[in-house]
């Protein structure tokens, strides 16, 4: 399915990300992903290593704010082996860098600074941000930080969903079932939980994080995204 749940909490993956993920691979999720930040790559691994023996699909997402450090990562998230290498802001310069890996690349349109990420404006300069990424030979789609910018969030995902084929995933401060259904109506393909999950945020029946796992599953059905999840980002 297009939710993918993160193992984290304002940015950084949690130090409890193994018995979640178990959680998570029970309760039937079939996309999670972690941050760079929080764990050390031998953790990360190993959180890979528990994904992929349960036939889901692993991604990591970059929130590095420098140059340097933003190239460690995506090279780490290839030394991991994770599936789909999400956010970053220099596609130019981690192309090159994951070139052979293998890694599905979806790198963050618009100028992103700060932890937890910000997504800063105007919507003119993340539309032409979007389209030129998304023009990337080795880009496979978007990540979106659209309820971390302050202007009309629905209008910039359906513009930003508007200049490319390849698939959006909205990213960030998602805590409401009807966020689900605007991102969905505006055209995006997906969209990643962690904080609201792991806090109870997300309005739920049953508790615990099995409880918000299902609501938001269930979110996610009522608002018709389709079973198989990202286009071009399935794995064997």
């Amino acid at each position: 399915m297009a939710f993918i749940f993160m193992l984290t909490r304002n940015d950084r993956t949690v130090e409890e990300a193994e018995a979640h993920v178990d959680v998570a691979l029970a309760a039937g999720v079939a996309h999670v992903g972690f941050k760079d930040v929080g764990l050390p790559e031998a953790r990360l691994r190993g959180l890979r290593d528990r994904i992929k023996a349960a036939g889901a699909t692993c991604y990591l997402e970059v929130v590095s704010e420098d140059r340097e450090s933003e190239i460690a990562s995506a090279r780490a998230a290839a030394r991991i082996g994770v599936d789909v290498l999400l956010g970053g802001t220099r596609a130019t310069e981690v192309v090159p860098a994951i070139a052979g890996s293998g890694l599905r690349y979806m790198p963050f349109p618009g100028r992103v600074e700060g932890i937890p990420s910000v997504l800063h404006g105007p919507a003119e300069a993340i539309v032409a941000s979007a389209a030129e990424l998304a023009a990337l030979d080795g880009v496979h789609g978007l990540d979106l930080l659209a309820w971390r910018f302050s202007g009309d969030v629905e209008a910039l995902i359906a513009r930003v969903a508007g200049v490319t084929d390849k698939p959006v995933v909205v990213a960030g401060s998602v805590v409401r079932p009807a966020q689900i259904a605007a991102l969905r109506s505006a055209g995006a393909w997906g969209f990643t939980i962690g904080t609201a999950a792991l806090d109870g945020v997300f309005p739920a029946q049953a508790p615990g994080l099995e409880g918000q796992l299902a609501a938001i599953r269930a979110a996610e059905a009522a608002a018709g995204f389709p079973a198989g999840g990202l286009p071009g980002l399935s794995y064997e």
